[in-house]
């Protein structure tokens, strides 16, 4: 009875806690940090109870965890977990699938089937595209890139999977100024260099500018963007999509969050044209607000994403007429993480998942509007869940971002963009109330208030 005593505890500690966080500082103590040191102790010599284990983990570890699935957590792009999702995260932890191969994991493999088609309908991609379920938007953009890698150089008569870059054809690689840095790095994973890229220049939102794309020759790679981390601002994909197919070059889409403006019927003009690319990386713990990890690289070519992914052994059974899980992403060992974006989807249905996006970018845009009426300046135009604010000088807006950490209320981060520093505001989740933002714009106010006074 061990295992049900234990799974029940850890039931009633998880509730506690997801209850608790609703109302608790979004931020840890530094009594709660400090604390952490409880765990740094030897080795234990002889076995302990596992009841113990799991309250003292909850008991040292829970009061120093960030209120990142509480509703006014506002420091990066990310969402919460609806409950379904933490429930079905539950039961898949429970079923601990390896799901890899249709075979031997029939259902998770299933599941991630279904879940891949109703992420195409949701985004109104090719139907034909195929999607890997990974970790995050890192490894979206990793496959999606090898895709595009093994596309432009097969065309260009080299089996890169078989030989490698070693005497390749050269591909020309174009990113954004303002390219997320997880893209970047995805590009030096791949052998395609972080620093050989060409860039472009952006306009004063951060979108690729159109009328400065380079000369181009294939074989060739456009890294594209839609939601730039700071303003929210989307690079103009079908434009760029247009010129880069004259040129045979594949284009690819980091759409980490800004994708699922696709979903919402006020935002999909923002992403117009996406549908004419090749290749596109989201994350699902970002807006769809399932539990961490889990983002999606989709390929329309889904044939060049399994042959960049697919692994094949004589002691594995991969003779299927179902799809593979495995033949999409790096790994061949994980977790069923598209079990979860399932469960998201069928709660939500096409409508919750538009009210959704469309409520957080309401949010972001009253951020806005009461920040901006109490004096302070917003620099970006507020076009999906970002919000940049000023509070005057480097220092003074540093000072206001350390005061609203400390008070607790909720919880913003800095940043550096286009030579100015600002704080961002970036609204996410599912829990996120009118009352939270009234309540963390009030301490926000406070806040730079409390510095002003100070200097």
């Amino acid at each position: 009875m061990l295992m049900k005593s234990l799974l029940e505890s850890a039931a009633r500690i998880g509730i506690e806690y997801l209850h608790a966080i609703q109302s608790r500082r979004v931020g840890p103590t530094a009594k709660a940090i400090d604390d952490l040191k409880l765990f740094d102790e030897p080795l234990p010599a002889t076995q302990s109870d596992p009841r113990e284990v799991l309250q003292r983990l909850h008991e040292v570890g829970s009061p120093a965890t960030m209120g990142i699935a509480g509703p006014r957590y506002f420091g990066f792009v990310i969402g919460g977990a609806l409950p379904v999702t933490v429930a079905a995260n539950w039961l898949a932890a429970a079923w601990d699938q390896n799901s890899g191969l249709y075979n031997i994991t029939p259902t998770t493999a299933r599941v991630e089937q279904v879940a891949q088609r109703w992420l195409l309908e949701l985004f109104n991609l090719p139907r034909e595209s195929a999607a890997g379920f990974v970790t995050g938007a890192t490894v979206a953009n990793f496959a999606s890139l090898a895709a595009a890698r093994h596309a432009v150089l097969k065309r260009a008569g080299w089996n890169v999977e078989a030989h490698g870059l070693f005497g390749a054809p050269e591909i020309s690689v174009v990113v954004g100024e303002e390219a997320h840095p997880t893209l970047i790095k995805s590009l030096g994973l791949l052998g395609l260099g972080r620093s050989r890229v060409v860039r472009v220049p952006v306009d004063n939102q951060g979108r690729m500018r159109v009328d400065a794309l380079p000369r181009l020759t294939p074989p060739a790679i456009v890294c594209t963007q839609i939601g730039n981390v700071n303003t929210g601002a989307c690079d103009s994909v079908g434009e760029i999509c247009t010129w880069a197919h004259q040129r045979d070059a594949w284009v690819h889409v980091d759409g980490a969050f800004g994708l699922w403006a696709a979903a919402a019927p006020t935002r999909a003009y923002l992403v117009d044209g996406i549908r004419g690319a090749d290749s596109w990386a989201t994350d699902a713990h970002k807006w769809l607000n399932v539990p961490y990890d889990c983002g999606v690289a989709i390929v329309r070519d889904a044939e060049a994403l399994r042959a960049a992914m697919a692994i094949t052994a004589e002691y594995l059974p991969t003779a299927t007429e179902f799809r593979n899980p495995s033949d999409y992403t790096p790994e061949l060992s994980r977790r069923g993480r598209g079990v979860e974006v399932w469960a998201a989807l069928r709660t939500l249905g096409r409508e919750g998942v538009a009210d959704l996006v469309e409520r957080t970018c309401r949010h972001a845009r009253r951020f806005a509007e009461g920040l901006s009426s109490a004096g302070f300046e917003i620099l970006n135009d507020v076009v999906l869940n970002q919000v940049l604010v000023s509070f005057g000088d480097a220092k003074t807006t540093n000072n206001v971002i350390a005061e609203i950490q400390n008070d607790g209320t909720c919880w913003c981060g800095g940043t550096v963009w286009q030579g100015k520093t600002a704080m961002r505001i970036s609204v996410s989740s599912w829990a996120t109330t009118e009352a939270d933002v009234e309540k963390s714009l009030d301490a926000i106010i406070r806040a730079a208030a409390t510095v002003k006074s100070r200097e």
